[in-house]
């Protein structure tokens, strides 16, 4: 830890970036994401265009999953993310983050990944699907997925926040989340995070739900502490 403030000082003094990397005795982010005001009332999705989807809800419809209030006023699938800070060397992960098609909707409504990984996108319904992101700044694609295929993978190049929609279901939607910094998280039904092992710094803490747009922190990191940040969105109708 003394040998990376160091090296960061140093950079400082002579006007040049230095990229650190993830210690694993550094510093740890924790927090939650909660709200005020009254989530919206969905009301059920109708799936009759699918014979299928219909007896498998057809004692648990689907609702849409743009806002998901948990316990205590929290809030499910924010990502909380280091938007800046000093820069990073770690590579993307070998290991592929999982997008799955089931019971008629995407198992993971917001996959959060870092730029370079790849998407291991499979199919386990008994009908096709449709696949398509919609990416602005990386490349747009769509790809039928029929029943009992294997998966495919996909990987993105450039940091994007990327809808995700069948053509075929108009109701499945979801997000492909591509980050730069290895440092994220996506809430669960409690709303917690935590972004372990960052190295000294000034960085950025960033919170992006779908529907309320984003929150911004700015905290300093001096060594191995635990910081602690919330984010309380206002649920306007």
């Amino acid at each position: 830890m003394r040998l990376a403030a160091a090296l960061l000082a140093v950079s400082i003094l002579a006007g040049t970036p230095t990229v650190l990397s993830a210690a694993p005795d550094g510093a740890t982010i924790v927090g939650k994401v909660s709200y005020k005001g009254t989530p919206p009332k969905f009301k059920p999705v109708d799936v009759s265009k699918e014979p299928e989807c219909v007896k498998l809800h057809a004692t648990s419809p689907l609702v849409s999953e743009a806002v998901v209030a948990g316990t205590a006023n929290t809030l499910q699938n924010v990502v909380v993310y280091i938007s800046t800070g000093p820069a990073e060397n770690t590579p993307a992960p070998l290991r592929p983050a999982l997008f799955d098609q089931k019971n008629c909707h995407y198992t993971t409504h917001v996959l959060a990944l870092r730029t370079g990984q790849e998407i291991s996108i499979s199919n386990s319904d008994p009908f096709s699907h449709n696949i398509h992101p919609l990416a602005k700044i990386n490349r747009e694609w769509n790809r039928i997925q029929p029943p009992g295929t294997p998966p495919f993978s996909y990987s993105y190049e450039n940091e994007e926040f990327i809808p995700v929609k069948c053509n075929i279901h108009s109701w499945m939607q979801g997000y492909f989340v591509v980050l730069r910094t290895g440092h994220f998280a996506v809430t669960g039904a409690d709303g917690s995070f935590r972004l372990p092992d960052l190295p000294p710094g000034k960085y950025t803490v960033t919170a992006w739900q779908e529907t309320y747009g984003t929150q911004k922190q700015d905290i300093t990191i001096s060594g191995g502490e635990t910081q602690t940040v919330n984010f309380v969105f206002d649920l306007k109708p």
